[in-house]
Parts: C-alpha cells; sequence; structure tokens
C-alpha cells in the first residue's frame, strides 16, 4: 500500500492498483526517439501485473501501530515481502510466461538495487534464499521461451534485461505519479532508441495532476493515466477496526496528465 495526501486525508492506494498505472503508461509508451519494445501485449502484460503479488496482503493489510495506518510498502518486514514476492509468479504465470517471468525479474531486481535487508543476517539469509529461488525460476523459464517461435528472439539477455528496465521505470514513474510529485524527479537509466537517457519528471505550476516529461516517450501529444483510492480520515490502534473501516472507507478517482516538457514548465 502507498499513500497520497489531499486536503490533509490520507489515500490509501493499493500496489496493485499502482501496477495498473504502470501498465497504462506501457500502452501508451513508444516513439522514434524513446524506442519501442516487444513482445509489447506481454511486456504491457507483465508491467500492468507487476505487483499481483501484493494481492494476498492488501486484501487483509497489517496495521503499523507508530502510524496508526496500514503498513505502506517500505515499512513491510523482508520475512513479509519475499513471501509475496515468491508467491507473485504463480499468480502472473497462468496469464503467460513472458509476464511471470517479467514479474518476478521485477521483484529480483528491486532486491538487488534497494540492499537494505542486508543489515540483517536473518533478513539477509531469508532474500538470499528467495533470489536464488526466483533466479532457478526465471531460468526455467527462459529455457522453455527460447524453444518456443513466437518468442524466442526476446529471450536474449539484451532483450530481457531492456523489458526488465522499462517495467522498472514504469513502475518508479507510477509510484511517483500515485504518491504526487511535488517536486521534480529524475529516472536514471531508462532504455532509448540510442541507449539510455534520463527522465525529468516535473509538476506544472505545482499541480500534481499536470506534469510534465522530458524527454517525451510516448506516442501521442499528452497521455493521462486514471486510478483510485481509499479515503481513510482517521488513525487506528486496532488491526480489525482498520481493516473494517478500509474496506467502507470512501473510494476517490485520481487523474494525471502528463505533457512534452516546454521551458515555461515550473
Amino acid at each position: 500500500m502507498l499513500y497520497r495526501t489531499i486536503n490533509a486525508n490520507r489515500i490509501c492506494i493499493t500496489q496493485p492498483t499502482h501496477a495498473w498505472v504502470a501498465g497504462q503508461l506501457a500502452q501508451a509508451w513508444g516513439n522514434a526517439a524513446i524506442g519501442s519494445f516487444a513482445p509489447h501485449a506481454a511486456v504491457c502484460l507483465g508491467a500492468e501485473q507487476h505487483d499481483i503479488g501484493w494481492i494476498p496482503w492488501e486484501s487483509t493489510p497489517t496495521l503499523n501501530p507508530e502510524t496508526g495506518y496500514p503498513h505502506s510498502f517500505m515499512e513491510v518486514a523482508p520475512e513479509v515481502h519475499t513471501k509475496l514476492w515468491a508467491g507473485a509468479k504463480q499468480l502472473a504465470l497462468p496469464m503467460g510466461r513472458y509476464a511471470a517471468l517479467l514479474v518476478s525479474l521485477h521483484g529480483t531486481g528491486l532486491y538487488e538495487r534497494f540492499t537494505h535487508w542486508k543489515q540483517s543476517p536473518t533478513s539477509t539469509q531469508i532474500v538470499e534464499a528467495f533470489l536464488q529461488n526466483e533466479k532457478e525460476f526465471q531460468q526455467h523459464l527462459i529455457d522453455r521461451l527460447k524453444q518456443d517461435s513466437a518468442y524466442q528472439a526476446y529471450v536474449t539477455p539484451e532483450v530481457i534485461t531492456r523489458n526488465q528496465k522499462l517495467v522498472a521505470t514504469w513502475d518508479a514513474l507510477s509510484l511517483g505519479i500515485c504518491m504526487g510529485v511535488t517536486k521534480e524527479k529524475q529516472f536514471e537509466q531508462v532504455p532509448s532508441a540510442t541507449g539510455e537517457v534520463t527522465l525529468v519528471l516535473t509538476p506544472i505550476q505545482n499541480d500534481p495532476t499536470r506534469l510534465s516529461l522530458k524527454p517525451w516517450c510516448f506516442q501521442t501529444e499528452e497521455v493521462t493515466v486514471v486510478f483510485e483510492g481509499r479515503i481513510l480520515k482517521e488513525k487506528f490502534q486496532d488491526e480489525r477496526v482498520m481493516r473494517d473501516r478500509l474496506t467502507t472507507a470512501p473510494w476517490i478517482t485520481l487523474i494525471a496528465t502528463l505533457y512534452p516538457s516546454s521551458d515555461t514548465d515550473e
């Protein structure tokens, strides 16, 4: 779960909802400068489902007693989120092997880039075992996809790495959009048509619903994404009460539109 504050209200946005925004970005992605990707449908599906493993947790979120709100995705302990990521591949696999591969790669990529879990011997052991199991699963899928003429061109190390980086890019962009961009944000090592670029996302006139992006990465002149959250107007001390209130909390629909950057954007 992630959060956004609007008019002093805390908006709860689930991980699968944020992933839906990543999928919307993927569907619109691509132009002469940024390049394209393939297999297009499978990569878009992988982006849209990259947090599918969080569905069980989001159905019964745990309470952070220090904040009075459900744990954010950054507050969940390694012994919990490794189990969620371990289950993600089996939830994604019925939708397709390539999407499941990207979901698994996204999970392992997060642990490889963000290594705060190494601070504890126990969490280190848990995560290293998770990484080993995921890599075995990934290699198994790659070996099978190499035998499929529809996918064998897309399981080279170069193509897999590019698609994995794209899913990571859409994930990061979506997190910024969902949580509300209040100042310039940069996203590095984004695959382009000729190499890699750094993206710059900026709120236009301090409005997090209107964002400028440089360089422009999409097929159309502007891109609008839509997503939903639930409004929590109180803090909690009891987990059961928090869960009950969350299921009846009012919904809110949020929209953000991205535009090509111009010299007048501030």
